[in-house]
């Protein structure tokens, strides 16, 4: 990593640039006006139903004073125009590798972008891989180019813990590049385990403080984006299985756990607002330590308000009710759908300090080739269209 722990992160932001591909991620913003989905801290079953779909219709660039999202906090995560980035540009005349994408979501309004990788296509300028100080550069430059800034990335976590050598030295090499490409933070598009247990997720807590401590040292703050799986309830108490791991729960869901056990100084997350709400959908009764069912729905702003700033980071996703495929809602642009965000904005608050990007997972099509783009232009104009309640 030559001299990096030598030189100021600030110096680093300043001399060079990177950008990741795209890959993961999901958050929500519906226009204002559009209707409701679940009422936070309401049952599931309050839901509408996908016959009472809001298809929010205001389409300004939001340069009131009562918007929900500063222009300059709005944001893409690159995952979701995939297929652009990635495009061969000698096959198409539509934008293709980062250069021209970043300078479509630019024209949009986009003032800052999220990575998920850093390959492109092999005939794109740069090349396939810019996975590198170099690449990192040539990315920061067009990133200045066209006004944009990149605030986050999905990339590496070691795997190993103890941290081994190698392991340590490629984080290491993914802060020097999301250094050179301005980040404040760094993350990846996993939960810190898969787990149900209270054992595993102390032992995620010791390994999430660890590298925490090493992006901070770097002028970084670590994060970790989730989807629904980590709000599930925690395994902690109750008769305990063959393997000797408990079976019940004291009610505790396992993120709540890991924002307690987890440094707030060093470890930061991002809610995908629309996992969150598949979250409160599937995972709204446990066993209780007695044996008995009991109910306790969640409330993903009610969550993000009680570890406020832990919460830098959000994908702003959208989606319309489903019963039938077991998630509760599918996923469409954002905007179009049912979930509020301009209730879940305003009750977190905070709106100079939150950094939304819009993600689509299946924005990318076979059939329209620029549907991805069409639909991160759709996620813009409902982002800026949001209006605080009167």
């Amino acid at each position: 990593m030559s001299n990096f722990h030598d030189q100021p992160a600030e110096s680093l932001r300043q001399r060079l640039g990177i950008n990741r591909r795209n890959f993961l991620t999901t958050c929500t913003a519906a226009a204002a006006g559009a209707i409701a989905a679940p009422v936070f801290g309401a049952s599931p079953a309050f839901a509408q139903s996908q016959s009472q779909q809001g298809q929010g219709h205001s389409h300004g660039h939001g340069k009131g004073r009562n918007t929900l999202v500063p222009a300059t906090k709005r944001g893409i995560i690159l995952y979701t125009v995939r297929d652009a980035t990635g495009r061969d540009p000698l096959s198409s005349d539509l934008p293709s590798g980062f250069r021209e994408v970043f300078k479509e979501l630019a024209r949009y309004g986009y003032k800052q972008v999220e990575f998920a990788g850093y390959g492109q296509h092999a005939n794109a300028p740069g090349g396939a891989n810019l996975e590198s100080v170099e690449g990192a550069r040539l990315l920061r430059s067009w990133l200045d180019e066209y006004g944009l800034r990149a605030q986050g990335n999905h990339g590496f976590i070691p795997g190993s813990w103890p941290l081994n050598q190698p392991d340590t030295d490629t984080f290491k090499k993914h802060l020097e590049i999301a250094s050179i490409l301005g980040m404040d933070h760094v993350g990846t598009g996993g939960d810190p385990t898969g787990s149900d247990y209270k054992a595993d997720w102390d032992v995620a807590a010791d390994k999430w403080n660890a590298l925490g401590d090493i992006a901070h040292r770097a002028g970084l703050k670590l994060y970790t984006h989730n989807h629904d799986a980590a709000y599930g309830f925690l395994l902690d108490g109750g008769p305990l299985d063959a393997q000797g791991r408990p079976t019940r729960s004291s009610g505790v869901r396992k993120l709540e756990y890991f924002l307690k056990v987890s440094d707030p100084r060093t470890v930061w997350l991002e809610m995908d607002i629309f996992w969150a709400h598949v979250a409160q959908y599937k995972f709204h009764t446990y066993t209780a330590l007695d044996g008995s069912t009991r109910e306790k729905v969640f409330d993903p702003a009610a969550l993000v308000r009680a570890h406020n700033k832990r919460y830098p980071l959000f994908h702003a996703k959208d989606g319309t009710r489903n019963d039938t495929n077991g998630m509760g809602y599918d996923m469409v642009p954002f905007g179009t759908g049912v979930i509020d965000y301009t209730t879940f904005l305003s009750r977190v608050g905070e709106k100079n300090y939150r950094n939304p990007m819009v993600e689509q997972d299946n924005a990318p099509s076979s059939t329209d080739l620029g549907q991805s783009l069409k639909h991160a232009k759709i996620g813009y104009d409902h982002l800026a269209a949001l209006r605080e309640k009167c």
